[in-house]
């Protein structure tokens, strides 16, 4: 987990919590926001279908930021993981200004599917 990570008590109902940090520009950091994800969700008693549906959208964000973003010397990927209410938002910040965008597919592309799986799991 990030030495940089937020550490909060678990919130009460209706009330906001998060934690927040920063990985490196790495694939093995996008296992690092899961467990910071998983870390988060139990300490919020959170149960285990928001984490799997919460995990997933995470993790794709997180690998499409390793994989497409222009990455500057030094620069990491910022992760972000809310509880609001009933709410888990979580975001993937990375050095691109350019909105991602779901590419069109065929049903032979073994990639370019992840986008759309977050647009199936999350609200928006």
């Amino acid at each position: 987990m990030p030495a940089d990570t937020a550490q909060q008590p678990p919130a009460s109902p209706g009330k906001m919590s998060e934690a927040q940090g920063l990985l490196p520009h790495s694939p093995r950091s996008a296992r690092r926001a899961r467990e910071l994800l998983r870390v988060k969700v139990s300490a919020w008693n959170i149960d285990g279908v928001a984490i799997y549906t919460t995990e997933l959208p995470l993790s794709e964000l997180f690998s499409n930021a390793i994989r497409h973003a222009r990455r500057p010397a030094g620069r990491e990927i910022g992760v972000r993981i809310a509880r609001h209410d009933a709410r888990l938002p979580v975001e993937v910040a990375d050095a691109n200004s350019a909105r991602p965008e779901p590419r069109k597919i065929t049903a032979e592309d073994e990639r370019g599917r992840g986008l759309l799986l977050v647009r199936v799991l999350a609200d928006r």
